[in-house]
């Protein structure tokens, strides 16, 4: 099955749309909390050609610490809707992240997230 551009942003909207006053949890290997950050309501712009941008994501300014992992995207009732690869700047991870380490009571902050629905495989 291929989408058509209308499809892919249907499905795009959907799926971002759960994401309003949700967060993106950081973890470690052991699934235990590095930091969180907090979606916006709403958490991202209309989806264009399949992708949708997020707005401003609110810093996690107190992070527990520890080293990063994967991440989460979470609905606001905490159901978890997507896992992310984590990966230093340049890695090729869902997040890029200037280091993977971070210390307790550090600000982590997301500067930019897009989800793209693919037309199809």
């Amino acid at each position: 099955m291929t989408l058509t551009t209308d499809g892919r942003n249907a499905a795009c909207n959907g799926f971002v749309d759960m994401l309003n006053t949700g967060t993106i949890v950081f973890e470690t290997v052991g699934n235990s909390e590095v930091a969180t950050a907090t979606f916006p309501s709403p958490a991202f712009g209309d989806s264009a050609v399949g992708v949708a941008t997020a707005g401003t994501i609110v810093d996690d300014t107190s992070a527990t610490g520890g080293v990063i992992t994967h991440a989460h995207l979470k609905k606001s009732d905490t159901t978890d809707m997507a896992s992310c690869t984590c990966t230093v700047t340049g890695g090729g991870g869902d997040f890029l992240l200037t280091s993977l380490t971070i210390g307790a009571g550090d600000t982590v902050s997301v500067t930019s997230l897009t989800v793209t629905q693919p037309a199809g495989p």
